[in-house]
């Protein structure tokens, strides 16, 4: 049997020992003091989270996955991570990857068990065909979740890189992974239940892999999604919107370039600042890695000579 005495996120919260008697108020005013750990525990992680941010990079740039694994709270976690990178920043939905231990029905229906197979996180790496391009990310907010274990050791040993994430320390998946982020966040509210200020930092933790990854690879000019996908009228109105903050035009000149870039807005963005045709900006964003600043920079050196 597992020895969870140990773990600070198994133990008690002194604060909430009768959390039973308190009111509604006396319990969110304690939740949110609580909270406040969450972003010192991150903070203090800055550096390590950096380093896994980079080897995501390097992995995007080179064809590479990103590939979150947990169970339960914190694989669904990783999943919800995972599904909101294509039409945020309009890649692949290969590209960004969640599994959860258990599958998909996991996600909306818990298979609580499923976390305690180290082959079944093999398996699921090796049923995706993982290579060594990839870098997985391992999440388990108890840092003893032999479903990750077995997937962090599978990833050793096709050569990725590989990333772990928990929230207590001296982890068990620390010592698997080639960086090991701790998140620690102390006793919960309610004894155990990691979804709260655990699963809080993890999340926290996440958007900042996926976001500045895919800064990394060009999705964004200045602080803008120059890649969203314009799946729902909500996205049409953002697409043309950022079109008009990148080049300060007015919205039937975003629409028509749009409408000619075929609705990427990266493409009609580069196409307005360059003042050229569509397959010279093209031509200049594949050039520059994505990035419209480069492109933008390459092209005006290239006019100087």
């Amino acid at each position: 049997m597992p020895d969870l005495g140990k773990l600070t996120t198994e133990k008690r919260n002194s604060a909430t020992m009768k959390l039973d008697e308190m009111t509604p108020y006396e319990i969110i005013s304690i939740m949110n003091r609580e909270d406040h750990n969450v972003i010192e525990a991150v903070h203090r992680a800055l550096p390590d989270i950096e380093t896994a941010i980079l080897w995501a990079t390097e992995s995007l740039r080179h064809g590479g996955r990103i590939i979150y694994i947990g169970a339960g709270t914190s694989g669904r976690l990783g999943v919800l991570d995972a599904v909101e990178c294509p039409p945020t920043f309009g890649v692949p939905y290969d590209m960004v990857v969640g599994l959860i231990a258990g599958g998909e029905e996991a996600f909306v229906k818990a298979k609580e068990g499923a976390e305690d197979n180290q082959e079944l996180g093999r398996d699921d790496l090796k049923n995706i065909n993982l290579c060594s391009k990839d870098i997985v990310i391992g999440l388990a907010a108890s840092g003893r979740t032999p479903y990750v274990i077995g997937a962090l050791r599978y990833a050793k040993e096709a050569g990725c890189k590989s990333v772990s994430i928990a929230c207590n320390p001296e982890a068990k998946v620390s010592q698997e992974a080639d960086c090991a982020i701790e998140l620690i966040t102390g006793p919960e509210i309610l004894t155990g239940s990691t979804r709260l200020k655990a699963g809080t930092a993890e999340k926290m933790v996440l958007n900042m892999i996926s976001t500045v990854s895919m800064i990394g690879i060009g999705k964004v000019y200045e602080n803008l999604m120059v890649d969203v996908r314009q799946t729902n009228r909500k996205l049409v109105t953002r697409a043309e919107n950022i079109v008009m903050e990148a080049v300060g035009c007015q919205r039937e000149e975003a629409k028509a370039a749009l409408q000619e870039a075929e609705g990427e807005a990266k493409l009609a963005i580069t196409k307005m600042l360059l003042g050229c045709d569509i397959k010279t900006a093209r031509e200049c964003l594949e050039k520059a890695g994505g990035k419209v600043k480069t492109a933008v920079s390459q092209r005006k050196q290239e006019a100087e000579k």
